[in-house]
């Protein structure tokens, strides 16, 4: 199996890139997401590789981060969700909102993604409720994170206290559980720890992200 390609960028299409390892040519599907993050056409780049074998094709998905293939591994493990639903889901949801659409158990957010119907979305939110738990998510650092095997709860957890109470008020004032989610741990990385405990405070700073 291919673990990781570095190489030069090719070329790019919609939905994929070519990417050239020693002047063999990789077709590498990836999310919009990555597509748009290593660099334009000439640049050299690294990808972590998740490969699937099918007995009539051999398959390269790329991802530019830890988190965004650990995503793409629990998606995919979920009946029903298939790689390419797994990359319309990172497309519609990225890697770094995942943990909180789940956490928030916001079907909306995953039936933006092509393919997913509302029972498949009901469905990946139970199933991985209590496994998105496992990445540990850092406040401010744009989703990048280091995976617990283990059951261990998730470090700096913004879905606690005084930050559940925020979010309640938020999606009382009618924002998406999702958008609330993302607000508040933006409001929780800008924040002090003394503000950071503070009820009004924190509402008042995530609101001033969801109007930035």
């Amino acid at each position: 199996m291919i673990g990781k390609l570095s190489g030069i960028i090719d070329s790019f299409d919609s939905d994929h890139l070519i990417l050239d390892v020693g002047g063999v040519g990789y077709i590498v599907f990836a999310s919009a997401q990555t597509l748009s993050s290593i660099g334009q056409a000439g640049d050299a780049t690294s990808l972590l590789i998740t490969t699937q074998v099918r007995e009539d094709s051999f398959t390269l998905f790329g991802f530019a981060s830890a988190l965004e293939k650990q995503w793409f591994t629990l998606l995919t493990s979920v009946q029903g969700v298939g790689a390419k639903a797994g990359m319309a889901i990172l497309a519609a949801c990225p890697a770094d909102q995942l943990s909180f659409a789940i956490a928030a158990q916001d079907k909306a957010a995953l039936t933006r993604a092509s393919g997913v119907g509302p029972k498949l979305a009901v469905r990946i939110l139970t199933e991985l409720k209590d496994k998105a738990g496992k990445i540990e998510i850092t406040a401010g650092a744009g989703g990048v994170t280091s995976v617990h095997s283990g059951s261990s709860a998730v470090q700096n957890d913004p879905v606690s206290g005084v930050e559940q109470d925020t979010v309640s008020a938020l999606t009382n004032l009618g924002y998406s559980s999702s958008d609330a989610y993302n607000a508040v741990l933006s409001a929780k990385g800008k924040a002090n720890d003394n503000d950071a405990g503070d009820l009004q405070i924190m509402i008042r700073l995530a609101l001033q992200e969801l109007s930035a």
